[in-house]
């Protein structure tokens, strides 16, 4: 197949505000916003119309590679729109056409049977309210009886056979993905009919928690393990028919595919500028959870190639019906120098090792108090640690004195840095700079704001969010349900 991508140019329509703007069909318009791109639309995507089940007409719309060949086997991809979507809009919102035409598969992209909405599941007391008639038209359909009875689900494994007549489709490599709604029902299709797929993945839209387990917390799944993605955003909002708060939701989600792929061992852990993985290894199938910093609701447009490069090119579901990884396509590294600590936590990640502290983290504020009439307000709030992990994990000496309440570490190319309990100066090679905070002594112990020094004094990156901090030797930007991610891999096995 082709080797490389080449991105075409589109006319932008910076001015607009739909969410799915009719202009952009057959067009080379382009809109971007904080959650959905576009592209111009791709060339090569054909439209179909025909009666697949229950007697009525469905709409869809195929890619194919240049480089098919009869007699070869390609994967299929099938992904899905979010709500309000058509299936042309995922394709000109995603990248998969492009990593289609380059590594050789074949996807498609079903339009949602009723009112552009996907008939998903929603629990009994968020039926009325979720799908009664409103201005905006995000209302779904009336719930199905039965799976078998879900028009929409059912519509997707028939597009599966009917791509299976036209092409050869290899029946080992067959995958769904979806954006928002679509990733909700990328996710029912998965757990009711996933029989017939090697892997899942999806944008946004979790399911909520209330169709994953019952009453008992047992897992509700008809179809077994699968290699699972799960792409998350940083600042995405709780839909209104989800029964917690998202971040809630996310990890519940997480949960679920961890348990019934028999994931017991910590994640390989990787940030990477804004993208958050971590890459969970499962005795029946892998779970990729991603998070995106500073991203709103929807798909970033490299998530397909993502979901294609760590999943998807390397799973395939074998003749016995188990998922079978591909050790030499899927070669999950994760930051070879890390440390997180979590406000709280006396434990640290370092580098994939969970490394026990003198004293729990904790979160610091530096205040500004004067002529504020005896109020204060916070300038700044930082994530200590102590100052012996420090050494540690940084390879410097450290010598203390007067209980503790004086240190002084040094580093390996020779610096000295001294330290005293509530001086926010740092004596450097003889000279004072200032830090961020001043230091802590705690449980016999002085404590340093991390950020600063792997930031000021060591050239390391930082970033912090809700309360942990994660310090790489390159570009990283810790996400929200990444840093829960962290304090939670450090609760469990205190």
């Amino acid at each position: 197949m082709n080797s490389a991508i080449r991105l075409l140019p589109g006319t932008p329509d910076d001015a607009n505000r739909d969410y799915l703007p009719e202009s952009l069909k057959h067009s080379d318009i382009v809109v971007n916003e904080n959650g959905n791109n576009s592209q111009p639309y791709p060339a090569g995507l054909t439209e179909h119309r025909e009666v697949l089940v229950d007697g009525v007409e469905d709409t869809w719309y195929t890619f194919v590679p240049s480089g098919c060949r009869p007699g070869v086997a390609l994967p299929l991809v099938i992904s899905l729109h979010g709500g309000l979507m058509t299936g042309w809009g995922q394709a000109v919102y995603s990248s998969w056409t492009a990593v289609a035409e380059r590594e050789g598969f074949v996807v498609v992209f079903p339009d949602a049977h009723e009112r552009r909405m996907w008939a998903i599941d929603v629990a009994a007391e968020h039926v009325a309210r979720m799908t009664r008639p409103n201005p905006e038209g995000l209302y779904l359909p009336a719930p199905a009886a039965s799976v078998e009875a879900n028009h929409d689900l059912q519509f997707v494994r028939a597009l599966i056979e009917r791509m299976a007549q036209e092409y050869d489709i290899d029946r080992e490599r067959i995958f769904v993905h979806g954006m928002s709604a679509g990733n909700i029902m990328a996710s029912q299709f998965a757990r009711h009919l996933g029989g017939v797929l090697a892997g899942v993945a999806g944008s946004g839209g979790p399911t909520d928690p209330a169709m994953l387990f019952d009453a008992d917390g047992e897992i509700i799944n008809e179809a077994g393990p699968l290699a699972v993605w799960e792409s998350r955003l940083d600042l995405d909002l709780a839909g209104t028919y989800y029964s917690d708060d998202i971040p809630s939701v996310v990890v519940a989600n997480r949960n679920y595919w961890l348990r019934l792929n028999g994931v017991t061992d910590p994640p390989v852990i990787a940030v990477r500028g804004t993208d958050n993985f971590a890459f969970y290894r499962g005795a029946h199938a892998d779970v990729v959870f991603r998070d995106v910093h500073n991203r709103d609701h929807g798909q970033t447009f490299d998530d397909a190639e993502l979901v294609w490069d760590h999943l998807f090119s390397g799973v395939r579901r074998d003749a016995d019906g188990s998922i079978v990884r591909d050790e030499s396509l899927l070669p999950r590294t994760g930051d070879p120098f890390a440390l997180a600590v979590a406000a709280g936590r006396a434990k640290a990640w370092v580098s994939g090792r969970r490394v026990p502290m003198s004293t729990p983290a904790f979160v610091w504020d530096s205040v500004q108090y004067h002529g504020r009439g005896g109020s204060t307000l916070s300038r700044g709030s930082y994530v200590f640690a102590p100052i012996d992990l420090l050494a540690e994990v940084f390879d410097a000496t450290l010598a203390d004195d007067d209980d503790g309440r004086v240190a002084e570490l040094t580093l390996k190319d020779g610096r000295t840095l001294q330290f005293a309990r509530g001086a926010i100066g740092c004596v450097v090679d003889g000279r004072i700079t200032a830090m961020l905070a001043e230091a802590v002594w705690r449980d016999g112990v002085l404590c340093l704001p991390v950020q600063w020094l792997a930031e000021a004094i060591l050239d390391f990156r930082a970033s912090t969010h809700s309360g942990v901090v994660y310090v790489t030797d390159h570009h990283s930007q810790l996400s929200g349900n990444m840093a829960r991610l962290i304090a939670d891999l450090l609760l469990s096995h205190e």
